[in-house]
């Protein structure tokens, strides 16, 4: 009952429930401070506590954040020890000034009881308390809690972004460099969209990771600038392999964590999806024996790897730099098995953040919950966003007004099915001749047809080189069918009335936009 975010025991405290909004959980703080004394009391008799002094961000960067983890849970030690930059590092970036801005933070596991379990955020007070649960996701109280949640909420009234995105470089064999965010929500591919190796056909191209889960982005000269606040990477293990993720895979060879994943008997992890012949035999993830004729998954579906980002073998050379990194586009994007089509880009800032605030995803095993539900996942910030979902939408928009040189803005979907339910696109390193298309977007130089939704490109826009597939198969993961659109608009419609009337009137607007291009 501890293996994945818990959004029903996820609070956010702030005085007045409109501070939290319409999509967060809210207590009123001093009753929630109540409560959680009261459970951690004597919680950790008999136990070491741990202090975890930790770092968020570069050394040098102006928005790196410091925080403290009191914990009783060796496994949140050690997970922070390779997510963070833990120790001295933090202590030398607070200095001696007492003012000095850091986030107070309390793990106990309790008796990881689902009853006692509680994950709360405390905006005003740059506190995190997490009690009854080891997942990391609850317990890494760096990671969603202040990079995101606590994070969202300082970007805000400071006047950056923190954002729930990949950032990775894409280099051209000429030499010329963009750097792309990207927002998924969780299981949806973002490390391995950040760890992407270019087909053979792609030949002189890099691709380099700066991040694969959190981007905070700050303004200068006109444009946004990147960085990766973590230091590692806490990755869905099942379906990592080299034919998915090379890059993850020699990641994490060496110096890493595995969560919930199989035992071998030569004491080797396995997982669903691994290269070659299942063991014949096997401990499970629940500490049972397993062989292929078992009907349970060796692996939980949301198991997970944690290693060092030094381990990657593709890792950016400026991931360390204080100032960022220049974002030329960003790209949003789900796990639908219709409606929406491989890629198309919107046609101004604003529309683009349209794209985002309706985007939706079939829901996966990194939530507690049901599996394949259409869920709107604005910005993939739903279940991360520390504060009104409808003052988040204002920030993006106000962010636009503050850019001279804003980045593209592009929406993709690799998971689009075909008829017989078989995916349509063969995703992985041919995401590759996507993303191009997006750097020849942003250069000024790929071709797009104008559509309802925004500019697509046609067939002969993207590089199919070598890439098996059928002329059909392209024509419909590029295809808009007007039905499905007529009730994918509907349904942006109820999420945005079920906001209860936060929603910015621009983002309103734009629906009506969009719907009036369907009739023209």
């Amino acid at each position: 009952n501890d293996v994945a975010r818990v959004e029903q025991c996820t609070f956010v405290c702030t005085p007045t429930k409109e501070e939290a909004g319409p999509t967060n959980n809210w207590s009123e703080p001093s009753e929630m401070y109540a409560k959680l004394r009261g459970l951690l009391k004597g919680a950790m008799r008999g136990r070491t506590l741990f202090v975890i002094p930790y770092m968020m961000g570069p050394s040098d960067s102006p928005l790196t954040k410091v925080g403290f983890e009191i914990t009783d849970s060796k496994y949140v030690v050690l997970n922070m020890r390779i997510m963070t930059r833990m120790g001295e590092i933090a202590l030398k970036r607070l200095g001696n000034d007492p003012n000095a801005e850091w986030n107070r933070g309390v793990h106990s596991l309790l008796d990881i009881n689902p009853e006692r379990r509680f994950i709360c955020h405390f905006p005003q007070d740059n506190t995190i308390i997490s009690v009854g649960s080891g997942y990391g996701g609850n317990v890494l109280l760096s990671k969603k809690c202040l990079a995101l949640r606590i994070g969202s909420y300082l970007a805000r009234t400071q006047g950056w972004m923190a954002e729930h995105m990949l950032i990775l470089g894409v280099e051209s064999p000429e030499g010329r460099k963009h750097y792309v965010a990207a927002a998924f929500p969780s299981a949806c591919g973002k490390t391995n969209f950040a760890m992407l190796i270019p087909p053979a056909h792609f030949k002189g191209w890099k691709v380099t990771t700066v991040g694969d889960d959190i981007g905070w982005m700050q303004i200068r000269d006109g444009r946004l600038y990147a960085v990766n606040p973590e230091n590692g990477y806490f990755g869905v293990v099942p379906g990592t392999s080299y034919k998915s993720n090379p890059n993850a895979m020699k990641s994490i060879a060496h110096d890493t964590i595995y969560t919930n994943v199989a035992l071998t008997d030569d004491d080797d992890v396995w997982w669903e999806g691994k290269d070659g012949p299942a063991p014949s035999h096997a401990v499970d993830w629940r500490g049972n024996d397993w062989t292929p004729e078992s009907k349970e998954k060796a692996a939980h579906p949301n198991s997970r790897f944690t290693t060092p980002m030094r381990n990657n073998p593709a890792l950016d050379s400026d991931v360390e730099k204080g100032d960022g990194v220049p974002i030329s586009a960003i790209i949003f994007g789900g796990r639908r098995s219709d409606t929406v089509p491989l890629v198309y880009q919107a046609f101004d800032w604003n529309h683009g953040v349209y794209l985002g605030a309706t985007m939706a995803s079939e829901t996966t095993a990194a939530a507690a919950g049901t599996v394949g539900k259409v869920r709107r996942d604005p910005m993939a910030m739903l279940p991360f966003c520390g504060y009104n979902i409808g003052q988040y939408f204002q920030h993006w928009l106000d962010i636009g007004k503050r850019l001279s040189s804003p980045p593209l803005i592009f929406n993709v979907n690799w998971f689009r099915k075909g008829v017989k339910s078989q995916f349509l696109w063969p995703g992985f390193g041919e995401n590759m001749r996507v993303l191009k298309w997006i750097i020849d977007r942003c250069e000024g130089t790929g071709g797009a047809l104008k559509s309802p939704i925004g500019w697509l490109p046609s067939p002969h826009d993207l590089d199919l080189a070598e890439l098996d597939i059928d002329h059909k198969c392209v024509a419909e993961i590029l295809g808009i069918d007007h039905e499905e659109w007529a009730k994918e608009l509907a349904e942006h419609k109820i999420f945005f009335d079920s906001l209860g009337g936060v929603v910015p009137k621009q983002l309103l607007d734009q629906r009506e936009r969009v719907a009036a291009r369907f009739k023209e």
